[in-house]
């Protein structure tokens, strides 16, 4: 990805809680413009499209992800401790509301209304979290220290789609509780 000017950075930063709040369709040019105090021309200039805006963002937000799981992976070795420490960022983050829902599984939740390009990226998102979490479960089965009853590729799915409703569940309740109900049994099913 090319380096990009401040002012395309402070455009991606404010876009970012937009779409957490109303998804693809729940903002425009002309409320980022407002946010950030430019002109709408000049976030055309920017970002030619939407789409662009939003692609570039799910890409970086993916990034954002994988570096965070390696640097998860340098610093925990025991598989269920990273599967702790991955729904325990989540926790925090909805209980804080830094980062009450995961962007990509937003995005997803409107898959047949996003264009190609979007929906590629997000696509391509929720298939990088699923091989890391294969890699864990695989692990884990190797160690002899996470116990499942599918194959790694299946539990990494089902762990996948779990975490993302409870997300979902949590904001449905206005709970963040909810979020921790539902996943603290997830991961202490494999830990048995």
């Amino acid at each position: 990805m090319t380096e990009l000017s401040s002012t395309a950075e402070e455009i991606l930063r404010r876009t970012r809680p937009l779409i957490l709040l109303g998804g693809y369709d729940g903002f425009s040019y002309a409320d980022i413009s407002t946010i950030v105090g430019i002109r709408k021309a000049s976030i055309h200039h920017h970002f030619p499209t939407k789409a662009q805006l939003v692609r570039i963002l799910v890409e970086r937000y993916r990034r954002e992800a994988i570096e965070g799981l390696q640097k998860m992976d340098e610093v925990i070795a025991d598989p269920a401790e990273k599967l702790r420490a991955y729904t325990g960022y989540w926790q925090s983050c909805i209980t804080s509301g830094s980062e009450p829902f995961c962007v990509c599984a937003l995005l997803a939740s409107q898959m047949p209304a996003l264009p190609d390009e979007v929906a590629a990226e997000v696509r391509v998102h929720f298939r990088a979290l699923a091989t890391w979490l294969t890699s864990v479960f695989r692990d884990g089965l190797e160690q002899g220290s996470l116990h499942m009853a599918h194959d790694p590729e299946i539990e990494a799915e089902v762990f996948v789609a779990t975490v993302h409703g409870a997300m979902l569940s949590s904001r449905a309740h206005g709970d963040p509780a909810v979020f921790e109900m539902i996943v603290r049994p997830l991961v202490e099913r494999f830990v048995r």
